[in-house]
């Protein structure tokens, strides 16, 4: 069959007279090829950055019959899917990482010989270039065959294909609901431009090869993906007990909700939205107060609402920035060693909105800093009215002049007798001078020793602060 993938390596002697053309490298997968994950992406790859056209349809074909597998047309905004067994999130059609257009497929079966379809509209030039007369750039492969047995503990995906899965969604949706036996996803150093979703599947570990290379990347918010809801607004919600898909965000990138024995660690989830792009969470765990989450050694970028963690979790070695409350949730979390970095001025660490039946966010040894030029943003702020046990303490921690004097805000009246805004040993630097804390808000409070010791003492431990008897162990 005529393929234009046979073309590459004539492609590449054209590279100086054609360099206002598309010069395309290779695709995957290749042309060809076996033992494709079921979950593949295809991914056509050019030798600089594509601009691509308004309007092309990607078809993908069974080959044996000619029937459409797939098929989307990529002048539209979005694609309905459903992901983790939610419905109604919207993803895009492609995106483009570097010099690769990526294409996400669905509904691939094992054994299968499919054909990849893409008209030449969706890129301008590139037909010229390679002098071809078919009507789309066309390739097959076949998918594998064998399946992992249903008990496999440790699964391991690679973006390039060489692992059990091509996904992170698709390691996840492997495993079954209600999983309780423990298990280890891999995930191979690589850009992955997925929105991860799951449901009640616990004891899952989730870790990286490399936590700056390992990146999980997408542009997802309030105004792309609007639909969900958010069970946690109010003081006296009961989340624990929701579990309608109409009431669970899908702005964010990282969604795991009502799973217990959850670990993530070293690697990069970053909502790729832009500033004021609307709330564009990079994670999101909506958990129980017995969810055992574990975060370490993570990088989460985005803007607004960077962090939200619903549920107990202990979060620790990350880091963690954005603008605008970009960590909040209702806890209990307990956050050690992280850095907080506020990306403008006048805006807001976080906002914690926790009952008076569990605590708040406690962060011990962490960074509150900004980036360059960056001041006045304040550690938390709250509806007092709304959220009168809004608790957020912050023992031994590095506070950079990012913060403002007043350090807290209150944003509406009511009694702040059950209110902790709690400092204890913000310092400048470590083992530097004390940071100036004369203005803060009046109603917030400087523990000091002796006299609060017991109580220092209390906050220091993870358990007092995560409950339910749960001591980490990393």
């Amino acid at each position: 069959m005529k393929s234009a993938v046979l073309s590459f390596i004539l492609l590449l002697t054209l590279c100086s007279s054609l360099a206002q053309k598309p010069i395309l490298n290779s695709v995957f997968p290749e042309p060809n090829t076996k033992d494709v994950c079921t979950d593949a992406v295809i991914r056509v790859r050019f030798e600089s950055r594509p601009i691509l056209g308004k309007k092309g349809t990607i078809t993908i074909r069974d080959n044996l019959d000619n029937s459409v597998v797939y098929q989307v047309d990529c002048s539209a905004k979005a694609v309905d899917r459903t992901i983790g067994g939610f419905p109604n999130f919207n993803v895009y059609p492609y995106t483009i990482n570097g010099t690769e257009v990526e294409i996400p497929i669905f509904n691939l079966k094992k054994a299968v010989t499919y054909r990849v379809e893409i008209e030449w509209s969706l890129f301008p030039g590139l037909k010229e270039v390679l002098h071809q007369n078919d009507p789309t750039l066309s390739w097959v492969f076949s998918t594998r065959s064998t399946e992992l047995k249903g008990d496999a503990n440790h699964l391991i995906v690679a973006a390039d294909g060489s692992g059990d899965f091509c996904t992170i969604q698709g390691a996840l949706d492997f495993i079954p609901q209600g999983n309780t036996l423990s298990r280890t996803i891999f995930i191979k150093q690589g850009i992955y431009p997925e929105i991860i979703a799951f449901a009640e599947k616990h004891n899952i570990t989730v870790i990286g090869e490399d936590r700056q290379k390992t990146i999980l990347a997408y542009a997802t918010n309030a105004k792309f993906n609007s639909g969900g809801g958010n069970p946690y607004a109010t003081a006296h919600a009961d989340p624990s007990a929701e579990k309608k898909a109409s009431h669970i965000y899908h702005r964010g990138v990282f969604l795991a909700h009502r799973t217990e024995g959850l670990t993530l660690d070293n690697f990069t989830i970053h909502n790729t939205t832009p500033q004021g792009g609307s709330q564009s969470e990079a994670i999101i765990l909506n958990g129980t107060t017995s969810a055992r989450a574990i975060v370490k050694n993570l990088d989460l970028y985005s803007f607004q609402d960077t962090l939200q963690i619903n549920g107990q979790a202990y979060i620790t070695g990350c880091h963690i920035e954005g603008d605008v409350d970009f960590m909040w949730g209702t806890g209990p979390c307990y956050f050690k060693d992280c850095t907080c970095i506020a990306l403008r001025s006048n805006a807001y660490y976080t906002q914690i909105r926790n009952p008076k039946t569990n605590h708040g966010y406690v962060y011990v040894g962490c960074r509150f800093i900004g980036s360059e030029h960056v001041t006045d943003n304040f550690l938390s702020r709250i509806e007092l009215n709304r959220f009168p046990f809004s608790e957020v303490v912050l023992l031994n921690c590095i506070l950079s002049e990012a913060v403002a004097p007043i350090g807290w805000q209150l944003q509406a009246k009511g009694d702040p007798s059950f209110l902790h805004f709690w400092e204890f040993n913000s310092q400048r630097t470590p083992q530097g001078p004390l940071f100036d804390v004369s203005h803060r808000l009046s109603s917030s409070k400087q523990l000091t020793l002796p006299a609060d010791k017991a109580l220092i003492d209390a906050y220091l431990d993870p358990a007092f602060v995560l409950g339910n008897n749960w001591r980490p162990n990393l």
